[in-house]
């Protein structure tokens, strides 16, 4: 009984104040090791070199988003939805565990250390190895998180169009980067939701909090997740990173922390991971720390173009980005990459490390994903695009897309 009540924990969020671990197994599963290394990565990678508030972690927002998962759990039940205590239990490891596979600086990581493995991969295999190790507690859980379990609404508590994750990460956001426009009523949100037909609706009354979400969204992802300067830090990271694994490959003395050099030296598919044990235990050990330590001690390497690199993130000497609406043309780009192979003396291709383009594209809302569905009074169900009064709410669906020129200033 002791060790019971001892587990069942509360701590202080900056967001939500005081917050209850609600069950024996999630304080095991914040307790082991693989979760505790979310402390040490930051939830938006860079983006603190633009928010210098935006230094909260990737575990902030597990705890967070296991919170409104309570509160959605307690709000559905009090609607009659029936929600077992074990189905309650297995959401709610869901959502906790949600994120344990990102890497460091994910996407940069993603594009760069390790190939065609998505974080989402990741999560599933600590899932699975943590499953093991807790004798099957987690298998309910997984069934959710890979929508397998027989109530799909259950799945889109944890991933949907509005789940608890997005309800969370975008009030969270918008508290440490102090962009106000991404503010959202969770509150409001979570006690309008229902179940129709095993989906998750919200009831019509709360159509307006849902449009303010979407437009909330769209506005954080150009002000914050897109932000220009963000995009420029972060595809100079993943620059480094596709340097040093260059460079590696060519058997090249590197500073490494054990694990990185585990993934710098070497190539590994998702079917690696699953036949190779190990590798999961070598990725565990990787965090923001391993990236930055190995970045400064790169500023002063031999190599110029990994050296100027590194050197240029540390300072924030950032690139120069540009932002249009087309394709920026090749005479663009061969003109920019001319200049500065002049300017640095480069050789070969090194300029495409310093001169690069791609392109980003905001979908605040997509009618082909889960979709949003409004409840109305006689128990019909609509698509948030049909039931919204509002025109921007249609326009918002579509995607948006935008292309970048990369250079230094």
């Amino acid at each position: 009984m002791n060790s019971y009540q001892n587990k069942l924990k509360i701590f202080n969020d900056p967001i939500y104040g005081f917050v209850s671990i609600p069950y024996e197994i999630i304080y095991d599963l914040i307790d082991h090791s693989y979760f505790q290394r979310l402390r040490r990565i930051k939830q938006l990678g860079l983006t603190n070199l633009v928010y210098p508030g935006a230094l909260h972690t990737r575990f902030h927002h597990a705890m967070g988003a296991m919170h409104l998962m309570s509160e959605a759990i307690e709000v559905l039940r009090a609607k009659g939805n029936e929600i077992t205590d074990e189905e309650a239990k297995g959401v709610t490891i869901a959502i906790l565990l949600h994120d344990i596979g990102h890497g460091p600086f994910s996407h940069a990581l993603e594009h760069s250390i390790v190939n065609h493995i998505t974080h989402e991969d990741i999560s599933e295999l600590f899932m699975n190895r943590l499953n093991a190790e807790f004798k099957g507690e987690l298998s309910l859980a997984i069934r959710i998180f890979n929508n397998k379990y027989k109530k799909k609404f259950l799945h889109q508590l944890v991933s949907s169009q509005l789940d608890m994750d997005r309800l969370d990460y975008l009030k969270r956001d918008s508290f440490f980067t102090g962009v106000s426009e991404g503010v959202v009523s969770s509150d409001r949100i979570i006690k309008m939701l229902n179940v129709k037909n095993d989906e998750l609706a919200v009831e019509a009354k709360g159509i307006y909090s849902i449009e303010k979400f979407i437009i909330a969204r769209r506005l954080m992802y150009w002000q914050v997740y897109l932000h220009k300067t963000v995009i420029s830090a972060e595809t100079l990271l993943v620059n480094i990173l596709k340097r040093a694994k260059e460079l590696a490959e060519k058997q090249e003395e590197l500073f490494c922390t054990p694990a990185l050099k585990v993934f710098l030296y070497n190539k590994f598919s998702k079917n690696d991971f699953k036949t190779e044990p190990e590798l999961l235990d070598s990725f565990a050990q990787l965090d923001d720390y391993d990236i930055m330590a190995s970045v400064k001690v790169w500023a002063s390497h031999q190599d110029k173009v990994l050296a100027m690199l590194c050197n240029k993130l540390l300072n924030r000497d950032l690139f120069k980005i540009e932002l249009q609406n087309q394709q920026f043309k090749d005479v663009e780009i061969n003109s920019a990459k001319e200049r500065i192979k002049k300017l640095y003396k480069l050789k070969g291709k090194e300029e495409d490390y310093f001169v690069f383009t791609g392109n980003i594209q905001n979908d605040a809302y997509s009618e082909n994903k889960i979709r949003i569905n409004i409840l109305s009074k006689d128990g019909k169900i609509m698509d948030i695009t049909d039931a919204s009064d509002q025109l921007n709410i249609k326009v918002l669906a579509k995607t948006i897309k935008k292309y970048y020129l990369c250079y230094p200033k």
